[in-house]
């Protein structure tokens, strides 16, 4: 079998992916962006490795052996499905790898707008907090998680994860399910309007789609309390920039923590680049999942997933 990664680089260079080139012929390019990238470099494939590669008929047409297209990520939205599923072409990707990290992050960002983290560090390394008379400084107001509640859109293995911290915290949690067809059960399933308008927390963890696209806009974030969070680990696309902008700007809310944005990298077009107050937007690089461990997760699963195939098993396989 001939097995192409063509985005080494998503894992990181400090994990091996020598498991995988135990399991056939295997060529590895960093990065792939470009369309004709992906086509010159898929064309005598058997099985393909990708996270945001575009993989669609117009890369995949002059690639006939195609058998495999596995995912280094849980997200499958750079695969046209309906075109792999009529070549016979099997798409699996990797689940579970990093909740324990997103969920993690969900709570770094958290903390750190609530509790004015950036804040205070300056101003001790400023020098301020040497001049000072008094042992302490709480000059801008900060608030404990207990008591508060936390709004959760998405209630999957991520949700429920950051569900259990936010409980362990004192936080009354609520959530809302995009497609309204949950069934869970441990928590109080609630509409849209009632989370936005109750939750001193929203924290994001639901898939993109037509309905997620925009989840967040201008009218969600009018509902939202003026000194609620808001903290994006979902997709980009779930929230609008251009609204979430001004609704800071205008102090309709307090917060927003960002590991995602609707383009990626962050375009400077993009007016949340202009927000430099990291009390009020923090922005990290669409690292939440990025943990060595997860990493390391994400090729081992990749790797027992190809196993699987190879032996004539489906394992995580997301097309019919």
């Amino acid at each position: 079998m001939k097995i192409v990664i063509l985005e080494r680089s998503s894992v990181g260079e400090d994990v091996s992916v020598d498991c995988i080139g135990k399991l056939g012929d295997l060529t590895i390019y960093d990065n792939t962006v470009r369309v004709e990238e992906v086509q010159e470099r898929v064309k005598d494939a058997d099985i393909i490795i990708a996270n945001k590669s575009p993989l669609r008929e117009e890369t995949l047409k002059d690639a006939p052996d195609v058998k495999l297209i596995c995912e280094f990520a849980t997200g499958y939205d750079n695969c046209d499905l309906a075109y792999c599923t009529s070549r016979g072409i099997k798409v699996a990707n990797v689940r579970d790898y990093c909740t324990a990290m997103v969920a993690q992050h969900t709570f770094t960002l958290a903390l750190a707008l609530s509790q004015k983290l950036f804040y205070y560090d300056e101003y001790v390394k400023s020098g301020e907090y040497s001049t000072q008379s008094r042992f302490s400084h709480f000059d801008l107001p900060f608030y404990e998680l207990e008591g508060k509640t936390w709004g959760i859109i998405g209630m999957g293995n991520i949700g429920r994860r950051v569900a259990k911290i936010a409980t362990a915290f004192g936080c009354r949690v609520i959530f809302y399910s995009i497609t309204g067809r949950s069934n869970y059960r441990e928590y109080p399933q609630v509409n849209k309007e009632t989370l936005l308008r109750e939750s001193d927390f929203v924290s994001l963890h639901c898939p993109l789609s037509d309905l997620s696209r925009n989840f967040i806009d201008r009218d969600a974030l009018k509902k939202m309390k003026k000194d609620a969070v808001l903290v994006n680990v979902a997709r980009g696309g779930v929230v609008n920039n251009a609204d979430l902008y001004e609704a800071l700007e205008a102090g309709e809310i307090a917060g927003a923590g960002l590991d995602v944005v609707e383009k990626e990298p962050l375009e400077t077009g993009n007016p949340l680049s202009r927000l430099k107050d990291s009390n009020r937007l923090i922005i990290t690089p669409h690292l939440a999942w990025a943990s060595v461990e997860a990493r390391r997760r994400c090729v081992e699963e990749a790797c027992l997933n190809i196993a699987a195939f190879l032996r004539g098993e489906e394992r995580n396989i997301v097309n019919p």
